[in-house]
């Protein structure tokens, strides 16, 4: 029988997954078998022919689970999924019963489980297994996800554990993170302070990483169904500035400042060229890291083969605006990758700094 740390978080985005990757990483130096579930997975892939949840997937993918992939994710949600529960033509007796299966197999596997929630505690209510219910069912001690603030983590915290206290699950810890690196120590305080008579212990998790948050140009080159050219190896760049192209040439160039996704029309001739040729250039192609090119006028065949000789990568649209192809990137949030291995490696390094697992593990013993 395995020892069993259920995560949950008070909302979506709080970093789950980023937790999730940090304690497999952090678990298996100490014990031989750790294993991964998603009971109930609302984002639906397909790995080796397995339609699983993305988390899993990414889990199976990062760490080699490719024998426990069957049993990691067993009950996924299609987008119709509701409306056939609703309708009568799915049964949630059934779906609860393939996850106690797989979670029985990897029980009697693993030395310890880590099993990643949905959302907030009340996702999977329309079937009756929310992550309380779930987290009962499978008799796991729950380590509860928030952000980095004060006064809303208190009052997320407060309207969320009214649902495991229903169910009758203990939360064993609470573990605050995305904190803004200045605030740590206050905020964590403050926390502890406002959390003195509750039963569960308030820990410290990652600082408040934008680079985490932040997505690769073939994340981008995804959430806009487009193809990426040029370089290949810069695919996986992290992107962290988007600036559009309006100013002069050099004042666009002036402007750029390292791991740059620069959107420039394809009528600008001039400012297209010179990017694509200062990506030649060591200081310049750590500034530019590829362009995005909208715009229903063809880019001239001179400025195609000087795009195509420099190797620059970038993407072509014409099927929006600059305005739009912004907000499209600004409003994603980007979700960790398995090939995203930049960030994975930072992950578990930080894991290492940010996080105690001694003295989580302890917890749930």
């Amino acid at each position: 029988m395995a020892k069993k740390l259920f995560i949950a978080a008070t909302e979506q985005n709080c970093g789950k997954t980023t937790v999730s990757l940090s304690l497999l990483h952090l678990a298996r130096q100490k014990y031989r078998r750790v294993g991964f579930m998603k009971p109930l997975g609302p984002k639906v892939a397909s790995l080796n022919g397995i339609v699983v949840d993305k988390d899993a997937a990414l889990m199976c993918q990062v760490f080699g689970m490719e024998e426990d992939l069957p049993y990691m994710s067993p009950v996924v949600i299609h987008p119709d999924s509701t409306r056939k529960v609703l309708n009568g033509e799915l049964d949630p007796a059934a779906m609860k019963e393939t996850m106690l299966r797989a979670f029985a197999w990897l029980d009697q596997r693993c030395d310890f489980l880590i099993i990643e929630g949905s959302g907030h505690p009340g996702v999977g209510s329309v079937i009756n297994l929310s992550n309380a219910r779930v987290a009962r069912l499978l008799g796991a001690k729950v380590l509860l996800i928030t952000g980095g603030g004060v006064g809303s983590v208190i009052d997320a915290v407060a309207m969320n554990k009214v649902l495991f206290e229903k169910e009758g699950v203990e939360i064993r810890a609470l573990l605050a993170n995305k904190l803004l690196p200045e605030k740590r120590d206050s905020t964590l305080a403050y926390l502890r302070k406002a959390f003195a008579e509750e039963p569960f212990e308030v820990l410290g998790g990652f600082n408040y990483q934008p680079v985490l948050a932040n997505p690769t140009l073939s994340r981008i080159a995804k959430i806009l169904d487009l193809s990426m050219n040029g370089d290949p190896q810069g695919s996986n760049r992290i992107i962290h500035h988007v600036q559009i192209g309006a100013p002069s040439t050099q004042r666009v160039m002036e402007l750029l400042r390292d791991d740059t996704l620069l959107i420039v029309t394809s009528s600008r001739d001039e400012l297209l060229v010179t990017a694509a040729n200062m990506y030649q250039i060591p200081a310049y192609r750590k500034k530019i890291a590829g362009l995005l090119i909208p715009g229903i006028q063809n880019i001239s065949d001179i400025t195609q083969q000087i795009l195509d000789r420099c190797d620059v990568p970038y993407l072509r649209t014409t099927c929006h605006t600059t305005g739009k192809l912004y907000q499209i990137i600004s409003a994603d949030v980007h979700k960790i990758q398995a090939e995203d291995q930049e960030k994975i490696a930072m992950i578990r390094e930080l894991a290492e700094l940010r996080i105690n697992f001694a003295e989580l593990d302890a917890l749930f013993s």
